[in-house]
């Protein structure tokens, strides 16, 4: 096994707004470092008991590894959130902290910490705490951070103060009645601007189960994440977008000529767990295709704008996306594909990848699909379109002088 020389988030976040677990936006957490190697291990998510577990600490990757192992174990026994992170203890200098949004949140090891809690009557209290197991009690609305500065960080010195200052904003937004992803973008935006913290990582939304999954982790071993306080992409005001460092080439919108929009780092995480009626959380299945969950995400979200949670009417999107070429590699959807729960704003697509080396599905002509089989031996691509054109000639001349 191949562990990288560094491998540790520096600050920890997560935000509990709705302990009841029923706001699909109530629950939230994160990881960001000015360290290199910031993957997507540094959280990871159960599904069965939505339960969040981060690292970090300045122990050796290895090190980590087998604390994140051990925790994984306490986890699958159905421990305690407290116990999870109990056994980051046994490990020098290595820091867990796990949340629920129903459970609470819990830190345990080496670590700097503010804890957050805010009551029914809207009182906040911020109070430090470091080394041992400190946790946020079951049914309570709060907030915890960790946030040290990495060595050769150039904002050194700065972590104590940033990460007061960020405590009581979230305590603040917590009262104010935010929800948990936003406040999770604020708290990656604060850090990474003031205090030098600032390669992804990424976060993730517990209650929906969305994540920034690897958006901005480093692209290699040893390298560092995407800077989260720096211009991720540009938007139009149709849903037009591109990133960096290619939206440099771009004023307008290629497609409208509409203006375009600079969405900042922090705020593309907190659009990508944020869910709403016209900005689902979408899941991918069955294929990994490159620019698939993209594409999907895009297809669903402009469905359930128009029709909502439909699945009949987002299977159609679906199945015209693949017809035209937009998606490719996979099969046409039916409804059974689908698990659309209107609920938390989610929608699960489960695709299956054609066979045969194909990018499509078989098209639904009036010839034998096993003729292209053969032509694929004897002709080119162009003679295969030729073909089709004269057997369509007279239907796409009729079209063509109906739309004169």
């Amino acid at each position: 096994m191949m562990f990288s020389s560094v491998a540790s988030a520096t600050m920890n976040v997560a935000v509990i707004t709705d302990p009841t677990g029923k706001d699909p936006n109530g629950c939230a957490a994160g990881s960001q470092s000015f360290a290199a190697n910031m993957f997507q291990s540094t959280f990871i998510f159960s599904q069965e008991r939505k339960i969040a577990l981060l690292s970090g600490g300045e122990g050796t990757s290895d090190v980590r590894i087998a604390a994140i192992i051990t925790a994984l174990t306490q986890l699958q026994a159905n421990a305690t959130l407290e116990k999870i992170v109990g056994v980051a203890q046994s490990f020098d200098g290595i820091r867990l902290m796990a949340v629920n949004p129903t459970e609470g949140i819990a830190v345990g090891g080496d670590f700097q910490v503010y804890v957050v809690t805010v009551d029914s009557n809207s009182n906040i209290k911020v109070q430090a705490a470091s080394g041992g197991v400190v946790s946020i009690p079951a049914g309570t609305r709060g907030a915890m951070i960790h946030l040290r500065n990495s060595e050769g960080n150039p904002k050194s010195g700065t972590a104590d103060r940033v990460r007061l200052q960020t405590a009581m904003n979230m305590g603040k937004m917590i009262r104010d009645g935010y929800p948990a992803t936003t406040i999770v973008e604020k708290a990656f935006e604060e850090v990474s601007k003031d205090s030098g913290e600032n390669h992804g990582g990424g976060a993730i939304n517990l209650i929906s189960g969305v994540t920034t999954g690897d958006m901005f982790t480093p692209e290699q071993l040893n390298g560092v994440g995407y800077e989260m306080d720096q211009p991720y992409s540009k938007v139009s005001q149709t849903g037009w977008s591109i990133g960096f460092p290619e939206a440099n080439n771009y004023q307008v919108s290629p497609v409208d000529g509409s203006p375009l929009t600079t969405i900042y780092a922090y705020e593309a995480l907190g659009n990508a767990i944020t869910v709403s009626n016209d900005n689902p959380s979408v899941s991918v299945y069955g294929s990994d295709n490159r620019g698939l969950y993209e594409a999907t995400q895009d297809i669903v979200s402009a469905s359930v704008t128009r029709n909502g949670y439909d699945p009949v009417k987002i299977t159609a999107s679906l199945n015209r996306a693949i017809d035209s070429g937009t998606i490719v590699g996979v099969e046409h959807l039916s409804t059974s594909d689908l698990n659309v729960k209107e609920n938390v704003k989610a929608v699960g697509v489960y695709y299956t990848p054609v066979s045969n080396g194909r990018t499509a599905p078989q098209w639904n002509l009036p010839i034998n699909s096993q003729i292209f089989d053969v032509l694929g031996n004897i002709q080119t691509v162009i003679g295969i379109l030729l073909i089709l054109l004269a057997l369509f000639r007279s239907s796409l001349i009729k079209s063509f002088f109906r739309r004169r």
